[in-house]
């Protein structure tokens, strides 16, 4: 039997590995990409898109894959900004008059209504919707054309309220966005998967969501959700408070962003993780069990430093932990290649997760800690605080 200041160490390190491998068996079993054929079901939909500057690589593309949508049901397109210079405004404009057949509005709200600028948006637009299904999609993602036409399927049960997609990042351009890209595409959505295992749905992820209006004017619209930094949170835990179902769809959307060094990835990260700690404190001071590299790593160096420990002991001991961070990180792969194999074209699997997957751990402890002792988050240029509940108070006045 080990000493106890191994075992410790060792009981950790097995235990990390379980939870990864949960959370990859989860991923496995959902119908990750699964289309379903000749679907019918194609009431009409208003599509909110709030925007705030443009990317001059993937702006065009990622609105044109919502215009070129192949859905049979009416459509409305509503693209809404705060201020009428915006360097997006004219691409909207432009990508208004080539598509005639749309009914295609810009929209223009200099007033903010609360600290939460792309919330804002949505609450002064919500009186011009024209349809009781409503989407709403963050500016970056890049939509399949057959998005629609399959995430609006289980709304054909009533008591389904609002579907969500995954998303990936699809355009890692150096080694910063790659450890960040890791994160998404082997880690996040396997870890949504595995919290699905343990109870029903009661939060949506904001890439691409599809609800019913009567849902969102029975939580009290976007107005309700003005002033928190997880709007996508909040919307689908009070949806689901009010009596309503979460489902998540296979399709899974892309999200392109132009070059980001490690300041941005950094910032982005920490925000990201603030957010899920404001909404999760219990489960979000719990992840670190999960991280199957560090306790690992641990587990090798206790028992490569302990005195009692000959070098013939030693070694069975570091070939299981090393085996464990090697398998991890085949796992990881894995995952990456599982999101990114998108129907009708090769596989686009991230290759360079199997290097980074124990990077991303190591580094992932940093942001960890830094998430749990801050209560400020960087946002589109303006820091604010972060109170208990998720509610933003901005430490500069915002500018739109």
């Amino acid at each position: 039997m080990p000493p106890l200041t191994i075992g410790i160490p060792s009981a950790l390190a097995v235990l990390s590995f379980g939870i990864v491998t949960w959370q990859f068996i989860a991923a496995q079993r959902f119908p990750l990409h699964r289309r379903s054929p000749n679907p019918g079901f194609a009431p009409g939909i208003t599509l909110l898109k709030p925007l705030k500057g443009c990317d001059a690589d993937h702006s065009e593309r990622c609105l044109t894959s919502w215009l070129d949508q192949d859905y049979a049901g009416p459509l409305q397109f509503l693209f809404v900004v705060a201020d009428a210079n915006d360097p997006v405004v004219p691409l909207v404009q432009r990508l208004i008059a080539a598509h005639p057949h749309r009914d295609a509005r810009l929209l223009i709200f200099p007033q903010q209504v609360g600290a939460n600028a792309k919330v804002s948006k949505l609450a002064q637009a919500e009186g011009q919707i024209v349809h009781e299904l409503v989407l709403v999609s963050d500016a970056d993602v890049l939509a399949p054309s057959d998005l629609l036409s399959q995430i609006v399927l289980p709304l054909q049960d009533d008591g389904v309220s609002l579907v969500h997609s995954f998303y990936r990042l699809a355009n890692p351009s150096n080694t910063a966005m790659e450890w960040e890209a890791t994160a998404t595409n082997a880690d996040f959505w396997s870890q949504v998967l595995q919290s699905r295992t343990l109870a029903p749905m009661d939060f949506a992820l904001g890439a691409a969501m599809l609800l019913r209006r009567s849902a969102l004017e029975g939580i009290g619209g976007f107005r309700a959700l003005v002033d928190y930094l997880a709007d996508d949170f909040q919307l689908g835990h009070r949806i689901v408070a009010a009596g309503g179902r979460i489902e998540l769809t296979p399709v899974v959307v892309e999200c392109l962003d132009g070059p980001n060094g490690w300041k941005t990835i950094w910032t982005h990260q920490v925000r990201w993780n603030r957010t899920i700690r404001v909404c999760r404190p219990g489960p979000y001071i719990a992840s670190i069990l999960a991280n199957g590299t560090l306790w690992n790593a641990l587990a090798a160096a206790v028992v490569w430093w302990h005195p009692a420990l000959s070098s013939r002991e030693r070694g069975p001991w570091l070939g299981l932990f090393m085996g464990l961070i090697i398998a991890r990180s085949l796992m990881a792969q894995l995952l990456a290649q599982h999101i990114a194999a998108v129907p009708g074209r090769p596989s686009r699997g991230d290759s360079f997760v199997f290097g980074m997957a124990a990077a991303k751990d190591l580094l992932g402890v940093a942001v960890w800690i830094a998430a749990i002792f801050g209560n400020t988050v960087h946002w589109q240029g303006i820091d604010y605080s972060v109170d208990r509940e998720g509610r933003l108070t901005p430490l500069a006045k915002p500018k739109g």
